[in-house]
């Protein structure tokens, strides 16, 4: 496969991911970001959103193997780990019958994860930091790529701080909004009663993500690094704290979404995973949200101006349907629109989005029209 082919993959898997569930590009789009990057991901909200359908799906999409385990306070190392093999024990080995449980799998999925009690949580921290398990005299390496865990709360007490901070994506998955209320009925209509989202074919493999995770390395990241430095300090401000771990590795999740777009050099824009790795707290997600918002070049930061841009037009048209020829406003008024009218070409060259370059033509017609009529009023239209 070429390279060009094997960099388009994450982003068709991306989109099968999410196909079935109405609102779910998010979470779609971090569970990625994980699985490129060997990295793990919480996602936090109440049940019902998804989260174990879009875990499982990933996996069918990679035929990867596959576990799942729901964590109560009660749940015992066997039903994660394996039982012990008793007839191994009768003969004076300690070990574990692994078969369909955690150590064999590729993707896991632990609900509810921080009920883990101590005997589990110390074995998940080593499972999450180093892929081995410590069980006894054994020492079991496992082939997990990414944990997906998920929990309706944020942890308080001290005990899972350590588990927490191993989590290195975070997504608080929120329900849908009530206009998506009817795309939902249908949605889960068919996922219930048809076959249309089974998987027919893996998009991509296990195989392939290792060798997308080799070009972490070559991703260019030069000209991120200042910017990813002073928005450390902003949210340093904010009362927003990353622990060394997290801010060490926050060039390996930028360089996953420089991938997930099709790129070798990372942009300003691939900045905004930091919105899954900076908060902490719940309140946290909307607060990282709108500083990335304000300080990025995203597309939505350009599309947001265009849009205020478009407003402002539409307000000037009206007044100047109102106004009379001999209006001295009408002359500032024409200067001020040839300057905007320049930056709509900016805006629409810096951002390299085809939506937001197509959106910046259709604000650049309506501004041409309203410096006509203006001119026209002025009596100076040839």
């Amino acid at each position: 496969m070429s390279e060009r082919a094997l960099l388009e993959l994450p982003k068709k898997f991306m989109e099968e991911l999410s196909a079935p569930f109405i609102g779910r590009e998010e979470e779609a789009k971090v569970i990625v970001l994980a699985l490129l990057s060997k990295e793990h991901v919480i996602l936090i909200g109440e049940p019902g959103t998804a989260k174990s359908a879009l875990a499982r799906r990933a996996a069918e999409l990679l035929n990867a193997k596959f576990f799942m385990y729901l964590l109560t306070k009660y749940t015992e190392p066997a039903e994660l780990f394996g039982a012990l093999d008793i007839n191994a024990l009768r003969e004076g080995q300690y070990k574990r019958i692994t078969k369909d449980r955690l150590p064999e799998s590729q993707i896991a999925f632990l609900d509810e994860i921080f009920n883990a009690n101590s005997a589990i949580l110390n074995a998940l921290l080593s499972l999450l930091n180093e892929r081995v398990i410590y069980d006894g005299y054994n020492v079991i390496r496992v082939p997990l790529r990414t944990l997906i865990s998920a929990s309706n709360r944020v942890p308080d007490e001290p005990e899972l701080e350590a588990l927490y901070d191993r989590l290195l994506l975070r997504h608080y998955a929120r329900p849908v909004g009530e206009e998506l209320w009817k795309q939902l009925l249908d949605a889960t209509w068919e996922i219930e009663f048809t076959s249309k989202w089974s998987v027919k074919e893996p998009i991509m493999n296990v195989e392939h993500l290792d060798k997308l995770y080799s070009y972490l390395q070559q991703v260019d990241l030069s000209g991120v690094k200042n910017k990813l430095l002073k928005l450390y300090a902003m949210l340093e401000e904010k009362g927003i704290h990353l622990t060394d771990r997290r801010k060490g590795k926050v060039l390996k999740i930028v360089s996953a979404h420089a991938i997930l777009n099709g790129r070798l050099k990372a942009s300003e824009e691939d900045l905004i995973v930091l919105k899954y790795i900076a908060p902490r707290e719940i309140d946290d997600f909307e607060k990282v949200s709108a500083l990335l918002s304000e300080e990025l070049k995203t597309p939505i930061k350009y599309m947001k101006e265009l849009n205020e841009i478009y407003n402002n037009i539409k307000e000037a048209s009206k007044y100047v349907d109102a106004a009379n020829e001999s209006d001295p406003r009408l002359i500032e008024l024409i200067r001020s629109l040839r300057a905007t009218r320049d930056r709509i070409i900016q805006l629409g060259k810096e951002s390299g989005d085809e939506k937001v370059e197509e959106f910046s033509k259709e604000v650049l017609s309506e501004i041409d029209r309203l410096i006509e009529k203006v001119a026209r009023k002025l009596g100076i239209y040839p």
